[in-house]
């Protein structure tokens, strides 16, 4: 799949893309600073997706995942949530694409299959047709790979993969895991937000204008082209 990545400078961010931003900063979900990444890399930015951590809080992101959903056009027929994260992020952008009218089923997996009542590891609705996964960040995309290959051996199908944010950073090697998953799988990965999305944000709010330097270096030093 071709690399849909670019860092315009000027792109307004869509709607919902600027809301979310606003929201995670407000939630201190967002911070600016200087923080080590799990790959050694200090980063100018943090993304702790754990503190949304509050009813209300888990609404208004279950929301914006399905307004991300609905943008992106992806066909599909379930949602499913890799433990232990997307559990709560698949309860509640399945809520949310509800009350938007489209009922979908949705599941989540066990770590350790279960020997007795329902017995395996797949809870919920049985894993059927077209796939659509929710989880909060890629990583390294080990998680994501183990959620694809589950569906697959369950004869389903994956349809795309749903996170929060998209860093738009290099791995070990030229590209991000984002452009990973999408080359070994041939999948979407779908984000409410990328990093570009970010500097766009924050190039129109004088209030960050202090930490957008340090953005954009980190970004030439470790960013996708």
């Amino acid at each position: 799949m071709a690399a849909r990545y670019n860092f315009p400078m000027d792109t307004a961010v869509p709607d919902f893309r600027q809301a979310f931003l606003d929201f995670s900063l407000k939630q201190g979900v967002l911070k600016f600073g200087s923080f080590m990444t799990k790959s050694g890399r200090n980063t100018p930015y943090f993304f702790n997706s754990g503190l949304f951590n509050t009813g209300e809080s888990l609404r208004r992101l279950g929301d914006y995942y399905a307004q991300a959903i609905l943008a992106s056009g992806i066909a599909y027929d379930q949602l499913f949530g890799p433990a232990y994260k997307g559990i709560p992020l698949v309860a509640a952008t399945a809520v949310a694409l509800a009350a938007k009218g489209r009922d979908v089923p949705w599941s989540f997996n066990r770590k350790e299959a279960k020997d007795h009542g329902e017995g395996g590891t797949i809870v919920g609705a049985p894993l059927a047709g077209r796939v659509l996964i929710v989880d909060d960040v890629i990583t390294d995309g080990g998680a994501k790979r183990e959620a694809i290959d589950l569906i697959s051996a369950n004869g389903a199908t994956p349809a795309a993969v749903l996170i929060a944010l998209d860093r738009q950073e290099r791995g070990r090697g030229g590209q991000s895991p984002v452009q990973e998953i999408e080359r070994d799988y041939g999948i979407p990965v779908i984000a409410i937000a990328t990093l570009a999305d970010l500097l766009a944000y924050m190039r129109g709010r004088p209030g960050l204008s202090g930490h957008l330097s340090g953005i954009e270096a980190y970004r030439e030093a470790y960013g996708i082209s």
